[in-house]
């Protein structure tokens, strides 16, 4: 049986661990999602991808949010940020050469990650590690920023989770 967390008592790899979204919120509004005509991915599907642009509706990289809860523990969310659609090319290219490690991403935060609601926010990613995707590291939005910034209580972010990620 797995050891359970001092904090709140779940299984402690429930909260070290990822949440990804799987496709970006306007993307997912679409009809046809990201079967829409015209849209490109990075890889041979939304899971795996981590770009794609979609038209009319915008351009959009796979990014980390990790929070902090208290006790020491991180629960990371993947989530989609919205960017300029003409910086994707570079986006790209940067994302395969040796100054991948300096790439910088501005944008918004194109996911409704409960219980924040941080759909839009203005968000910045950097590359922590040149083996993963940016992390957002910094927004000018106080909500965001705060939610960078400071440690969680475990149930308000656990119990925010979809029904099937608790």
């Amino acid at each position: 049986m797995a050891a359970p967390c001092s904090v709140c008592g779940r299984a402690v790899e429930d909260h070290n661990r990822h949440v990804r979204f799987r496709l970006p919120d306007p993307v997912l509004a679409l009809p046809l999602r990201e079967s829409t005509p015209g849209t490109w991915m990075s890889h041979d599907d939304a899971t795996t991808s981590v770009m794609m642009q979609v038209p009319g509706v915008g351009a959009f990289v796979r990014v980390l949010l990790p929070v902090a809860l208290v006790g020491g523990v991180t629960l990371t969310f993947g989530v989609w940020l919205g960017v300029d659609p003409s910086t994707l090319q570079y986006i790209v290219r940067e994302w395969r050469v040796s100054t991948y490690p300096n790439l910088v991403l501005d944008g918004r935060v194109a996911n409704d990650v409960k219980p924040w609601g941080l759909l839009a926010k203005p968000g910045r990613a950097v590359v922590r590690d040149p083996e993963q995707t940016p992390y957002l590291d910094s927004s000018t939005d106080d909500q965001l920023q705060r939610v960078l910034s400071h440690e969680w209580p475990h149930d308000d972010v656990m119990d925010a989770l979809p029904e099937g990620l608790r």
